[in-house]
C-alpha cells in the first residue's frame, strides 16, 4: 500500500485546492460586487449575485473538508497551526459567517421589500477580509515565523503578521478576484460579458505581477521556502503556472471563454501545487515535518478507507449542482405576509 502519510497529505492539498477554485470564485464575487465599474455596475452586481446564489453555501463543503482532514489525519499539526493562527482563522471564521448572513440579509430582504440597511456592504467587506485572513495563515505556515520548542507552538503577532504573509493574503486575494469574472464569462452575453472579460484580464495582471513580487520577497523573509521553491520540481510547477496564465490571457483576447475557464484553473492549481512542492515534507516549514504531525498508522488507513465512499456520495452531488446550474436569476419571493 503506497504511504497512508502521503496520501493524505495529498488528499488535504487536494481538498485545498478545490477550495481555491469553487469558493475562491464564490469570494471574488463579493470583491467584484464592491469594485463592479461603469455604466453597468449594477447589472454586474446582480449578475455576480445570481451566479453565487445557489452555491455559496456549498463551496464552503472544501474548508470544512481540509479542516477535517487535519484534525483526522494531522491532529498535532493541526493543533499547532489553530494555536499559532488562532487571529487571522477567527477572522476567516467571523468573515464567513457575516459573509452569509449579509448574502442571506439582501436577498431575502430585497425579495421582501424590506432590505436590511448595509447588508451589501457588509458581504463585500467580508468577501475581502476572508480570503485575505485564510491567505496570511495558509502563507505563514512557509514563512518560517511559526516555531516550536519543547513541544510550546509560538503565538502572537509576529507569527502570522510578515511581509510574507501579507503578501500571501495579496495573492489569496487576487486568485479570488481572478477566477470569478473567468467563470462569469461563459454566464452572461453582451456588453456584460466584455465587462468580466476586462476584469479577468486585469485580474490576471494582477495575480502575475504579485506572484512575480513574492518570489524575491520570499528571498529576503522565508529563505528556506524560496530555496525550496526554486528546485526541480516547485520550480517546474511556478513555470507551468506561468505558461496557463499566460495562455489564459491570449484565450480571453481572442474570446474563447469556456478554455479560458480551464485554463485559469489550470493557473490557479498550478500556483498552489508550486507551493505545496516547496512546503513539503514538512507541514509547518522546518518545524514540524508531515510525518510527526500524522495520526497512527491505523487512523490514517481508516481515514483513507471511509474516504472513497464519503467521495461517492459528495461528487456526483455537486457535478450535478455546477453541471445544471447556469446562474439564471433566482425567482423572485412574494412580499412577507402573501402567499405565491
Amino acid at each position: 500500500m503506497p504511504d497512508p502519510v502521503s496520501l493524505a497529505a495529498l488528499v488535504a492539498a487536494l481538498a485545498l485546492v478545490l477550495y481555491a477554485l469553487f469558493g475562491g470564485a464564490d469570494f471574488g464575487g463579493g470583491i467584484w460586487t464592491a469594485f463592479a465599474f461603469g455604466p453597468r455596475a449594477r447589472e454586474q452586481r446582480e449578475a455576480l449575485f445570481n451566479a453565487i446564489g445557489p452555491v455559496w453555501e456549498t463551496n464552503h463543503v472544501w474548508l470544512i473538508f481540509v479542516v477535517v482532514t487535519l484534525f483526522t489525519a494531522f491532529p498535532a499539526g493541526f493543533s499547532a497551526l489553530f494555536i499559532a493562527l488562532m487571529t487571522p482563522l477567527v477572522v476567516a471564521l467571523v468573515g464567513i459567517n457575516f459573509r452569509g448572513a449579509a448574502y442571506a440579509f439582501r436577498h431575502y430582504g430585497r425579495a421582501s421589500g424590506r432590505e436590511v440597511p448595509f447588508s451589501a456592504r457588509v458581504f463585500e467587506i467580508a468577501s475581502v477580509l476572508t480570503p485575505f485572513a485564510l491567505g496570511m495563515a495558509v502563507s505563514a505556515t512557509a514563512a518560517g515565523s511559526i516555531t516550536i520548542e519543547n513541544d510550546v507552538v509560538a503565538t502572537g503577532t509576529a507569527v502570522w503578521l510578515t511581509p510574507f504573509t501579507v503578501m500571501g493574503g495579496v495573492i489569496a486575494l487576487c486568485i479570488c478576484a481572478y477566477l470569478a469574472p473567468v467563470y462569469m464569462t461563459v454566464r452572461v452575453s453582451g456588453a456584460l460579458q466584455e465587462d468580466f472579460r476586462n476584469a479577468s484580464m486585469a485580474a490576471g495582471v494582477a495575480l502575475g505581477v504579485v506572484t512575480a513580487v513574492m518570489i524575491p520577497l520570499a528571498l529576503h523573509t522565508a529563505p528556506e521556502f524560496s530555496h525550496r521553491l526554486l528546485g526541480s520540481w516547485p520550480m517546474l510547477c511556478v513555470v507551468l503556472a506561468v505558461l496557463a496564465g499566460v495562455t489564459t490571457q491570449l484565450l480571453l483576447l481572442v474570446r474563447r471563454y469556456r478554455f479560458a475557464q480551464v485554463m485559469t484553473g489550470a493557473t490557479v492549481t498550478l500556483t498552489l501545487a508550486g507551493f505545496a512542492a516547496a512546503l513539503h515534507p514538512d507541514l509547518i516549514i522546518q518545524e514540524m515535518p508531515l510525518r510527526a504531525a500524522a495520526a497512527p498508522r491505523s487512523t490514517l488507513i481508516a481515514y483513507l478507507t471511509v474516504l472513497p465512499i464519503g467521495a461517492a456520495i459528495l461528487v456526483p452531488s455537486l457535478w450535478f449542482l455546477y453541471w445544471t446550474f447556469r446562474g439564471e436569476p433566482a425567482p423572485e419571493l412574494p412580499p412577507a405576509g402573501k402567499e405565491p
